[in-house]
């Protein structure tokens, strides 16, 4: 088994999960420091940066996007190793 799989390997959507991961990062920072101000007695901030938020909902998105198309990569090389279907 070991001959078979590599130990730094990336695999065909392990790109899309890291960007997802970053974008949904950046997300979870922006609402912290928007919700902030509002626990604190601050001034709200305007609704643009609400908005930034939003980024939560999109690197989960891409994220999922990342682990559906390694799921798919990994069924067509199951289904090209079994060969054909018998009869």
């Amino acid at each position: 088994m070991r001959d078979k799989t590599q130990a730094n390997s990336t695999g065909p959507g392990d790109g899309l999960v890291r960007i997802g991961a970053i974008v949904f990062f950046v997300g979870a920072v922006a609402t912290l420091v928007t919700v902030a101000p509002l626990f604190l007695g601050g001034d709200p901030f305007p609704s643009v940066a609400y908005a930034v938020c939003m980024l939560m909902g999109v690197g989960f998105v891409i994220a999922a996007a990342g682990v559906l198309r390694g799921i798919a990569v990994q069924r067509r090389q199951a289904r090209a190793a079994a060969g054909p279907p018998a009869r």
